[in-house]
């Protein structure tokens, strides 16, 4: 699934998104007469449209009033359930605060299908562990679906979750990327009360 098509694209006069999305996503985004899209929809104001033969959403303000940033909003969560996260954990990208990273392992390791198979079995490990522990610890969810690895949290904790699994791609050892975590996580907890105590 090729990041390409999620570029937004804008139409003079009218901001329009386009996101590339599977068939099999469109299909639980169109499950319970669209439940999910209305939903959607009334939480940021805007209008999606989805094409099922070509398989793209189309993003667009609901009104003149609709702010552009509740179009990306949108078209974050959208996103997400492109890259395989349910809607119930993508519903967290509309908090000002969290972001979405996707990364393409085809652009990272190449296109061996065999490759890309150990990659994502080191990522989600035995029964889930890795990926699980690498969620309990940064407060992050992670997906990994079709040669995607995708990342909801804030700013830090999502990154530091993208830095883990950069490493597990790498090669690096599980517990030497569970000590980073560790490390990384304190520190960025001490920085945040040295924020608070700086601002008293």
């Amino acid at each position: 699934m090729s990041l390409e098509g999620r570029k937004p694209q804008v139409i003079p006069g009218v901001l329009k998104l386009y996101v590339k999305i599977p068939l099999e996503r469109i299909r639980l985004l169109t499950t319970n007469k669209m439940q999910v899209i209305k939903e959607l929809e009334s939480r940021t104001l805007t209008k999606v449209s989805l094409d099922e033969v070509n398989c793209f959403a189309i993003i667009e303000p609901s009104n003149p009033s609709t702010p552009v940033v509740n179009v990306m909003k949108a078209r974050d969560f959208i996103n997400a359930v492109a890259a395989g996260f349910s809607p119930d954990k993508a519903w967290r990208l509309l908090n000002d605060e969290q972001i979405l990273v996707i990364i393409d392992l085809k652009s990272v390791v190449g296109e061996s299908q065999n490759h890309l198979t150990r990659i994502k079995g080191r990522v989600i490990g035995e029964e889930g562990k890795v990926k699980k522990n690498i969620e309990e610890i940064t407060g992050t969810d992670i997906s990994v679906y079709d040669d995607n690895i995708a990342i909801i949290g804030d700013y830090e904790s999502a990154n530091l979750a993208r830095e883990a699994v950069e490493m597990l791609i790498q090669g690096r050892q599980h517990s030497t990327v569970y000590k980073y975590l560790d490390r990384a996580v304190r520190d960025v907890k001490k920085r945040k009360v040295t924020a608070i105590w700086s601002k008293e």
